[in-house]
């Protein structure tokens, strides 16, 4: 094994762990707040920290998990000798990172969040425009409608079509594609809550129940 594969493997094993730490939870409970899989909705993400924990856990929980991502992809995209045109190895890092995210193993791959702050994270790295369009239809859907998952689901959906329209890679592309499907899948819960009109309005608060 030549040195530069057992590094690509080592960064893709590091993209999978740091992606598997719920930061939601551990930061829950480093600063006194309520469990966050005990209440509101029970997911570690930031949405729910916040709700459960107030906005400052909410913002860091948030920094945490785009670090997951953005932390290898930013690695290997400033490690000339394995970027390449085709961004394949960036792109895998940031879908092992979601994966992490998703299905942690420290948690036994279960109660994961929903992937959408850590795909961000490695997609900033790949192809900031997209992000950044994403993350104004994320703004735009979450202040008309006041529910994070409309914001989040719009942001899944422009995040592929982004990708495509501002560089010219078919392995990005494809990876934005898979982890919107991703993010979809795992809002499937408030999918059927908008459905119903039964999904809640954000509001941040402080639960230390």
């Amino acid at each position: 094994m030549t040195s530069e594969l057992f590094y690509k493997i080592a960064l893709a094993v590091f993209a999978y762990l740091l992606g598997s730490i719920p930061c939601g939870l551990v930061l829950s409970r480093a600063f006194g707040a309520a469990d966050p899989r005990q209440h509101g909705s029970g997911n570690i993400g930031a949405t729910n920290v916040a709700r459960v924990g107030g906005l400052g856990l909410g913002v860091a929980t948030l920094a945490a998990d785009v670090l997951k991502s953005l932390v290898p992809v930013g690695v290997a995209s400033a490690w000339t000798s394995i970027a390449c045109a085709s961004q394949l190895y960036p792109v895998a890092l940031a879908l092992l990172a979601v994966l992490g995210h998703l299905f942690p193993l420290y948690t036994g791959f279960r109660g994961g969040g929903k992937g959408v702050a850590t795909a961000a994270g490695g997609f900033v790295v790949i192809a900031p425009l997209a992000v950044l369009f994403a993350t104004a239809a994320f703004v735009i859907y979450v202040c008309i409608f006041r529910r994070v998952s409309i914001g989040s689901l719009a942001a899944a959906l422009i995040l592929p079509f982004a990708v495509y329209a501002t560089i010219d890679s078919g392995a990005a592309s494809a990876g934005a594609a898979l982890a919107s499907a991703f993010i979809f899948i795992r809002h499937a819960e408030n999918i059927r809550r908008l459905a119903a009109g039964t999904e809640p309005v954000f509001r941040i608060g402080r639960n230390r129940e």
